[in-house]
């Protein structure tokens, strides 16, 4: 006689069935079953989507994948990326919807929504522009080399990992040659006026330079570890000179020589997206990307004009508070010399300023938030080292909280600190309660799956930040008319990027206009403005996300604020928003439309 198994199906319904019957059970078995296989899905994505990209592994302090450097512009890898989004969108529909508690539905429409826009960016092939002045592996090598970034050089493991990963870099440039000139015979090229950043980039001193003392990718031989033996580091002091000289140096030469004889000819003269070959739909994707939302490019373009017209009406009252007699464009030129908005003298002064807004703030937080990071936080000033090109930035710390958050302040010269650069706007958006407080939450988050826990979406995570600077006033800051002034050209450079991006990319704004529009309205010298309107021609859509983002959780907190009366309360309201990370924003309106619901 055969023996008879009774399906693991018909236990969990028995079981159900049982515990159904106790008045105190509230379980829901579906529910759990539903949840424990979407966890499983995104779990197995996770770690596929490392594999892909071991790069962002290795940022996110993931170290098995130390060792790979995958050609992600092979059309081979692009072929098996894309088959495997498609599968794990299969898994997904496979799922009742309908059974995931509200939480996982997040989780779900997050993946669903990722999968969805990562294979619709490949119709358009950006694989053809491999890199640009702004971005790309060719810019970020160089500092994953140095010893100075997230790639570690700890141990014997750690410099024979980075050893494998500079083997292959020759790989990956031949790739974007051959992948740039598909771009070419397809039309699908950068402006010219990219281009040629790009070729002084690819000589840069510090990468070609065959005097290794000097050269980037010589600093963890410069720096070696203590943890290796005499032996070990003699033999890296050969194998990494060997492969400076033999893989690096000439990846960087052949691709100067390359985009200087052959690319650079055949650039165009546009400066926009839309003059490619189905320009248009690329751009209507890419603005839709950017902004995690269907807000059409005209309509993004209209609100970016009233921004700028209701903040120039705000400069105006500033200009008058100070007595400033003259245009506002003549203000703007003004603040970036005026002594009053120069105070400091050293450094410490700098660093101790910063500290004060965190002083100013601090009680006020409390109300605002109930819910925040157990990680640590910092300010420190930039090293001296890369300081003179660096900009204020806040780099995360880890979910263990060895490391703390920290807000790295450049300070070449605290006498040249100009306060209508916006320190109160700015620390608000890089520090507290900006990306210290979403990036810190989102990592130590446990609930939510890895994904998400290390995810990012700009128009969330910036449109986030770029609301904290408005939360301004009801700190306690921007009393002072030139702190009020930075906060303004803040909110300012996130509009006017509404209005030259849409332009730019639709062809009713060419570089030298938009240089000037930028100009009239933010308090940038032309170098400055030259590099924003240059970034957005290399990332169309990009600089979209964060006044679209921002704009976005104002509109939702006054609808509620509106709809819910007394019941609303602003804490309650922030900590929703941050309790599953970055989403985006269809994704978060719903979210927030149902938290609103459950306070009625």
């Amino acid at each position: 006689m055969k023996n008879k198994f009774i399906p693991f199906s018909v236990i969990i319904s028995l079981l159900f069935l049982i515990f159904s019957c106790k008045k105190e059970s509230t379980v829901n078995i579906e529910e759990i079953k539903s949840s424990a296989v979407l966890d499983s899905i995104a779990s197995k994505y996770y770690n596929q989507y490392l594999q892909f990209y071991p790069l962002e592994a290795t940022a996110q302090g993931e170290n098995k994948y130390n060792d790979l450097l995958t050609n992600t512009i092979d059309s081979n890898f692009i072929s098996k990326e894309i088959s495997f989004y498609k599968s794990i969108q299969e898994e997904l529909k496979n799922l009742n919807y309908n059974q995931l508690p509200e939480d996982d539905k997040v989780v779900y429409d997050v993946l669903d929504y990722t999968l969805k826009d990562k294979i619709e960016r490949y119709t358009f092939h950006p694989e053809y522009i491999p890199f640009t002045q702004f971005g790309g592996l060719p810019l970020d090598f160089p500092l994953l080399g140095s010893g100075d970034g997230n790639q570690p050089f700890k141990n014997d493991k750690d410099y024979d990992n980075w050893l494998r990963r500079m083997e292959k870099f020759p790989d990956w440039m031949d790739t974007a040659i051959a992948n740039f000139k598909i771009g070419i015979q397809n039309k699908q090229v950068l402006p010219k006026k990219l281009v040629v950043k790009m070729i002084a980039q690819m000589k840069g001193e510090e990468i070609i330079n065959k005097n290794l003392s000097k050269n980037i990718f010589y600093g963890p031989i410069r720096n070696l570890s203590s943890n290796l033996t005499v032996a070990q580091k003699e033999n890296y002091r050969t194998l990494y000179k060997d492969a400076i000289n033999n893989k690096i140096i000439p990846s960087y030469t052949k691709m100067a020589e390359f985009l200087e004889k052959e690319y650079l000819p055949n650039a165009r003269d546009t400066d926009g997206i839309g003059a490619l070959p189905n320009g248009k739909d690329a751009y209507n994707y890419y603005a839709k990307s950017w902004t995690t939302t269907n807000t059409n490019v005209e309509d993004i373009n209209k609100i970016g004009v009233q921004q700028v017209n209701m903040l120039r009406a705000e400069m105006e009252k500033v200009k008058e508070t100070v007595g400033f007699k003259g245009t506002l464009e003549e203000f703007l030129t003004d603040v970036k010399t005026n002594p009053k908005a120069m105070p400091y003298k050293t450094a410490k002064e700098v660093i101790d300023s910063f500290n004060g807004i965190l002083k100013t703030i601090d009680p006020k937080l409390k109300t605002m938030f109930s819910v925040t990071p157990k990680t640590g936080f910092e300010i420190r000033q930039t090293e001296k080292f890369r300081e003179a090109t660096a900009s204020a930035e806040y780099i995360p710390g880890t979910p263990d909280g060895k490391r703390k958050g920290i807000f790295y302040i450049p300070i070449p010269d605290p006498t040249k600190i100009n306060v209508t650069s916006g320190m109160e706007s700015l620390f608000l958006h890089e520090a507290i309660p900006g990306h210290h407080y979403q990036v810190s939450l989102q990592q130590e988050n446990t609930k939510i799956p890895k994904f998400m826990r290390f995810g990012w979406f700009g128009a969330y995570g910036e449109g986030w930040a770029h609301y904290c600077e408005t939360l301004g006033p009801e700190l306690g800051l921007y009393t002072d008319p030139y702190q009020k002034m930075g906060y303004l050209s803040d909110q300012m450079l996130r509009a006017v990027r509404l209005v030259i991006d849409t332009g730019l990319h639709t062809g009713t704004m060419n570089r030298e206009e938009a240089i000037k529009y930028f100009l009239n309205n933010v308090a940038y010298d032309e170098a400055g403005a030259t590099a924003e309107v240059e970034r957005y021609m290399a990332m169309p859509g990009q600089a979209l996300g964060y006044k679209i983002g921002a704009l976005k959780i104002r509109e939702l907190r006054e609808k509620y604020s509106k709809d819910l009366g007394k019941k609303f309360n602003l804490a309650e309201f922030h900590d929703e928003i941050l309790s599953q990370g970055c989403l985006p924003l269809s994704v978060l309106e719903r979210k927030m439309t149902l938290w609103a619901k459950s306070k009625e």
